[in-house]
């Protein structure tokens, strides 16, 4: 006697997340269920979406909205529980009284610019089908200019930020997670700028800067650029005490365990924290995460894994990691920013902020990925960390007529302290992040 297995899909994820400008959100679930990567692609925005048909479920999701999946077994067939975040999966299993099939590592995430397709057969089930929606194409601006390429690159990020404005942040204060390098600066003079353009007072936005301890390097690198830029009355120290910063609790709230990432994620809770005691109400914030990733603008010499050329090469390396379906792939937490971008946004989304980093829109990403990085560089790590100062600059100054102050690249997590702060905070040795990370569900 056959058994027909009955499927269950349990969506726990918050729909009003999502930002899609240039259709119905009902539409855009529409294109993700026909599994139509063309169109899909073409979805202008931020999302997570899920389609349900049958027993097939797809999910698409851009780098700025996480999407997790766990397979739960019972009796009348498999449960698919989709959520944000691990613990809310968690929770829900508890309730159900499911908890004893959990672990955190049987949890996946759709990796961004995917559509991730599962059929819910029974058991065992099929691993998940992946197909890529969003391809760039690389090194389609060679020939150009770099200030050529900085203004298409700026004028992308531009377009995003008033786009933000005019759509998810009419009204109401906006502030700027501020240390004033290339990226937090470009989306600080470039949104101060829109605010103008689009007839609104420049007075709804600040610039946040935070300072352990009354140390750190960001705070007056800060007031050099602002100062530099006529600006100075916009900023805004945050200073918090380095015994606040704990960041087992940031593990807790990030639910992951890279070192980089909880380091950078515990500074950036500090300064959310320290927005909120002072601002109960604050919404708006925007960051520059994702500019380091788009520009290629990590110290190669770093990571024992990369070289310049494995980096120059690989279609989105720093967004994706080495990709889908690649041994060293993660299913538990995808790759590069696809991962790592849950330092920006669950630090923000779990003190109520709604966080907006543009430099993770695909609009923006697909011009960076156009830029001919071997041809103006020539494979020269040095040339290649200077690139982008070159490039933003001069798409800032283009759009903006500002000088924008360029300096030398300083890690977040870095510039908020200093040196002895920091270390006194914070272990060197991953396992101590991923023990932490684990006892969480001891």
């Amino acid at each position: 006697m056959n058994h027909e297995y009955v499927n269950q899909v349990i969506d726990l994820c918050n729909p009003q997340k999502d930002s899609i400008y240039n259709m119905s959100r009902e539409e855009a679930i529409e294109l993700v269920r026909a599994g139509n990567t063309g169109g899909v692609g073409k979805i202008d925005g931020q999302f997570a979406l899920v389609a349900v048909e049958g027993k097939t479920i797809r999910m698409a999701r851009s780098i700025g909205r996480p999407l997790r999946f766990f397979i739960a077994k019972l009796k009348e067939g498999p449960c698919l529980i989709l959520a944000e975040r691990i613990d809310t999966i968690y929770k829900y299993l508890v309730k159900e009284g499911l908890d004893d099939q959990f672990h955190p590592s049987y949890t996946r995430m759709a990796p961004a610019h995917y559509i991730t397709t599962i059929e819910l057969l029974g058991c065992p089930d099929p691993s998940p089908v992946h197909q890529r929606f969003f391809t760039p194409q690389r090194n389609r601006l060679e020939g150009s200019s770099v200030e050529e390429i900085g203004k298409l690159y700026m004028g992308a990020l531009y377009n995003e930020i008033k786009k933000w404005l005019k759509h998810e942040a009419p009204s109401g204060p906006v502030g700027v997670s501020f240390s004033a390098g290339i990226d937090s600066g470009s989306v600080f003079l470039l949104t101060y700028h829109a605010l103008m353009e689009l007839g609104e007072s420049p007075s709804r936005l600040k610039a946040f800067t935070l300072s352990v301890d009354g140390g750190g390097k960001d705070l007056e690198q800060a007031r050099e650029f602002l100062r530099a830029v006529k600006l100075e009355l916009f900023l805004e120290p945050i200073e918090v005490k380095a015994s606040g910063l704990d960041w087992k609790k940031t593990i807790g709230v990030v639910e992951d365990y890279k070192p980089l990432d909880i380091q950078a994620a515990t500074m950036n809770l500090a300064l959310l924290e320290g927005i909120r005691k002072r601002y109960p109400d604050w919404v708006h914030m925007l960051d520059g995460d994702g500019g380091d990733e788009n520009l290629k603008d990590y110290p190669i010499e770093e990571n024992p894994e990369l070289t310049i050329r494995s980096v120059l090469n690989n279609l989105m390396l720093y967004h994706e990691g080495w990709g889908v379906g690649k041994m060293k792939h993660s299913l538990t937490y995808s790759g590069g920013l696809s991962r790592g971008y849950m330092r920006t946004y669950t630090t923000a989304d779990t003190l109520g902020f709604k966080s907006f980093s543009p430099y993770t829109l695909a609009n923006v990403i697909e011009v960076a990925e156009g830029i001919p990085f071997i041809e103006l560089t020539d494979w020269d790590h040095e040339k290649l960390y200077d690139l982008k100062g070159k490039v933003a600059a001069s798409g800032v100054k283009a759009i903006t007529g500002l000088d924008m102050p360029v300096f030398e690249k300083r890690r977040f997590q870095h510039g908020a302290a200093s040196e002895q702060a920091f270390n006194s905070h914070f272990p060197e040795k991953e396992i101590d992040y991923r023990k932490a990370f684990l006892s969480i569900y001891e």
